[in-house]
């Protein structure tokens, strides 16, 4: 169709009022000219590994969020709107992030992006996101750089960021392998460096005696675990998602290399590693129990582990998984992902019935928010951090199990202090009491 040249103004001011409403995020009318939102919906979307090295275990985290969502919608939904999540598989690869990402905001219109998946993918997406005025909530990575109000004010973090793990895990090797010589293996990137800068606060650097990095989808990882037994480290510190933690404990053993373990908790739950292992080994042609080869790992905790049934989060994540997705393994995985899922509801429902991008914003900027976690979140108008913190948890019988008190901390230098706040218990049907 030819528009007229008279005509061509008005049609250019329309539309640039239209892009300037919906980059606002305009609210009225139920949030009817807030993308994503309708007076019976709202859509939100992901990007996460469905395959490629970053898959295992984390592939679960997309169904394990839907279902809560379903769970939630079936319940009533929250302000009157069911919940429509969609989630794309990016295989753990920035190229197809970028591409998917914008597919999400600029084809599907989604009101937020919810728990998208990976360091070296998200860092390529936040500027978009927050250039778009997109909410970027609980990014499922725990970099530093997430907490960036000032630059990224969309974007907000939700796991204990790796270098508060990384003090917490740094300060126990500390005080439990004393003298010991000491080695890093990490992710080279933002993970894995944001990780050593917490351990290296508390691990004396005279007894590192090697630090190896590694590529992720590179999975000939000989050199460096080679070079790791060379130095003669008594405690190997992993800074690795979980086919590298397996590959990591696979290699040694074929040098006969046995040292203590000690992981970050993105590396270490435990049914997902031990499956792993056990796979990895049999495409190698050998058998291994893999719980065994895990035995005494120490990494550490924020949520209520898997086995404790008496914990009313885990029962409730329990009775929606079995109901929604019972054929994916009950792990931590799928803790992880309907625990950030609440978050959003939570935080969903507080912001109300009349919602905008803004409104949920404010939420979050106003803290207060709880849940399933061991700790408290650390939201506030000048922090857009998760969790501060965690429980060392070591592995014994292929089960996680916790000893000592809660710690909380920061990413900076501050103390490790101990945390003895009560966890709140779950809502009775899983919807948050408003």
């Amino acid at each position: 169709m030819t528009v007229s040249r008279h005509l061509r103004p008005a049609v250019a001011l329309t539309a640039a009022l239209t892009l300037t409403l919906t980059a606002c995020g305009g609210g009225g009318g139920g949030g009817e000219s807030t993308p994503g939102v309708t007076g019976t919906s709202v859509s939100i979307g992901s990007t996460l590994p469905l395959t490629g090295a970053a898959a295992p275990g984390y592939s679960e985290q997309g169904p394990a969020a839907k279902a809560f969502f379903d769970y939630i919608n079936a319940n009533g939904g929250i302000n009157g709107r069911k919940i429509d999540y969609k989630y794309l598989d990016d295989g753990y690869n920035p190229a197809n992030t970028v591409t998917l990402t914008k597919q999400l905001v600029l084809q599907d219109n989604v009101f937020a992006v919810l728990g998208a998946l990976g360091t070296p993918t998200h860092t390529k997406v936040v500027d978009f996101l927050n250039s778009s005025r997109v909410p970027d909530l609980f990014v499922a990575s725990g970099c530093t750089c997430w907490d960036n109000p000032k630059d990224h004010p969309y974007t907000y973090g939700w796991q204990p960021d790796y270098t508060v793990e990384g003090k917490i895990l740094g300060n126990y090797v500390k005080q439990n392998f004393a003298g010991k010589k000491v080695a890093y293996f990490y992710q080279d990137d933002d993970f894995g460096h944001d990780g050593i800068k917490g351990l290296d606060k508390y691990i004396d650097q005279s007894l590192v005696v090697s630090r190896q990095p590694y590529q992720p989808g590179n999975t000939d990882i000989a050199a460096q675990v080679s070079a790791i037994a060379r130095s003669q480290a008594d405690v190997v510190v992993l800074e690795a998602i979980p086919a590298y933690t397996a590959l990591f404990k696979l290699t040694s053993l074929k040098l006969g290399y046995k040292p203590q373990l000690v992981a970050s908790s993105v590396g270490a739950d435990p049914i997902t590693v031990s499956g792993l292992l056990e796979n990895f080994a049999k495409q190698s042609g050998t058998a291994v129990k893999g719980t065994d080869l895990i035995e005494g790992l120490v990494s550490s905790a924020y949520l209520p582990a898997g086995g404790d049934t008496a914990n009313s989060w885990i029962s409730l994540f329990k009775k929606i998984h079995d109901q929604y997705i019972p054929a994916i393994p009950f792990d931590g995985n799928v803790i992880y992902a309907m625990s950030y899922a609440y978050t959003f509801v939570q935080a969903l429902q507080a912001a109300g019935k009349d919602l905008t991008r803004q409104k949920l914003l404010d939420t979050l900027n106003k803290g207060g928010l709880a849940g399933p976690g061991l700790v408290p979140f650390r939201y506030g108008a000048d922090s857009h951090a998760g969790y501060t913190g965690g429980q060392i948890a070591t592995i014994h019988g292929g089960v996680a199990v916790t000893s000592g008190t809660p710690l909380t901390t920061d990413d900076a230098d501050g103390p490790i202090v101990p945390y003895t706040g009560a966890q709140p218990a779950a809502p009775a049907n899983g919807i948050p009491v408003g």
